[in-house]
């Protein structure tokens, strides 16, 4: 065992087997190793450790009880298979070791509001995290890519978690797959057919029941981006979104959070939806203000926004938005799509202003310039606008 100090904590390497035979003498060493350094961070180092018993399990424990701040770090499959079934990963901060990759000359595929998808080969992908802490969120989006296939949602689950340089990733099956941005960007013939299967898509979300206490509140998310931007709004203005945002039906239904065509997958002669961690639960109002700004909002003011993101030119963009809004309302009263429009701005155009406060930089003069756009927007929208609810169609 080697020891590593600096000044916050102490790192202690674990190696080989630890078990019944040499529990004593392979304690009596890490007790040595800690020695002076009572209640210090304890990082134990767990690379070369091979097999860990229940006497090992026990050492763990005490030194845990001297020194609360300790965590296990490169833990082996095998070895990480122990500690979780036995709840040592509930009791510390267990981190496994991963495999390590590379996307360099990857084909980027797919792109969500927390990560990128780049294709590392015939048969398989690999999601990279923006967040370079970001085990907790693959966690949290296995569990909702699980509950998502429970509930019949056409998705793909990670079988692997990897490390990406400083990034963490998840690796999909995903055989041949393209997203829809990427074969409409290819051959805008196509711009029917994706829309007409992100509509059945968008369907089949919105009439699946939301698990009781499963899935995060959509409403919730759209009160709380209000409330970032209230300082930037008139008080008359905020109180009325926020009567009518409290109006809005709940219909106890699901909604991706995140949904564009760069999350909509085709492989295999499937159709897959993907980045699954931002499943929510809400009216399908929430869902097409945030389809309102991948496609529009992003771009009215900065066209490059949507051919940076989703890889079309604003035209084609916003010719997908106005088919799929009308193909999935199926009103036949060209004002009632209108009015049903305006609704979704406004909503959209909430989160565009909390999307600004929050990566506010008074130097872009194009990010000053879409704030006061939408802004405007907003307020002249308000000005008829009186309920923020839509009709949902029946399910095709």
């Amino acid at each position: 065992m080697a020891e590593d100090m600096d000044n916050r904590s102490v790192s202690v390497t674990l190696e080989g087997r630890i078990d019944s035979e040499n529990a004593a003498r392979v304690e009596r060493s890490i007790l040595g190793s800690l020695a002076g350094h009572e209640n210090a961070p304890v990082i134990l180092e767990a690379e070369d450790l091979d097999y860990i018993s229940s006497a090992g399990l026990r050492i763990l424990l005490r030194i845990r009880k001297s020194h609360p701040e300790m965590k296990i770090t490169g833990v082996k499959p095998e070895v990480y298979e122990i500690l979780e079934m036995t709840g040592f990963v509930q009791l510390m901060t267990v981190e496994k070791a991963y495999r390590a990759i590379s996307v360099d000359g990857c084909e980027l595929i797919g792109e969500g509001a927390n990560g990128k998808i780049y294709r590392i080969d015939r048969d398989n992908v690999v999601k990279v995290y923006k967040n370079a802490d970001a085990l907790s969120e693959i966690r949290h989006e296995r569990e909702m890519a699980r509950l998502a296939l429970i509930l019949d949602i056409p998705t793909a689950i990670s079988y692997d978690v990897v490390r990406v340089g400083d990034y963490y990733g998840s690796v999909f099956e995903l055989l041949q797959a393209r997203s829809l941005s990427g074969i409409m960007a290819a051959d805008p013939k196509k711009l029917s057919w994706c829309v007409e299967e992100c509509v059945k898509l968008l369907h089949r979300l919105h009439h699946t029941a939301a698990p009781e206490g499963k899935l995060p509140s959509a409403k919730e998310k759209i009160q709380n981006e209000l409330s970032q931007i209230r300082q930037g709004l008139p008080e008359s203005s905020c109180t009325k979104l926020e009567r009518m945002i409290t109006d809005i039906p709940e219909t106890g239904t699901v909604i991706h959070g995140d949904f564009h065509t760069r999350n909509v997958m085709q492989t295999d002669g499937e159709i897959l939806l993907i980045d699954m961690d931002t499943l929510a639960e809400g009216h399908p109002v929430f869902e097409l203000a945030r389809v309102f700004m991948a496609y529009v909002g992003f771009a009215e003011a900065d066209g490059e926004m949507v051919r940076s993101f989703q890889g079309l030119d604003t035209m084609l963009a916003r010719e997908f938005w106005n088919r799929l809004l009308r193909a999935y309302l199926n009103l036949a009263d060209e004002q009632a799509v209108t009015r049903a429009e305006d609704r979704i701005r406004c909503i959209s155009y909430v989160c565009l202003l909390g999307w600004s406060t929050r990566h506010h930089d008074p130097e872009n003069e194009k990010e000053q310039a879409s704030a006061a756009l939408w802004k405007k927007e907003l307020l002249e929208l308000l000005e008829r606008v009186d309920s923020l609810a839509i009709p949902i169609p029946e399910n095709h």
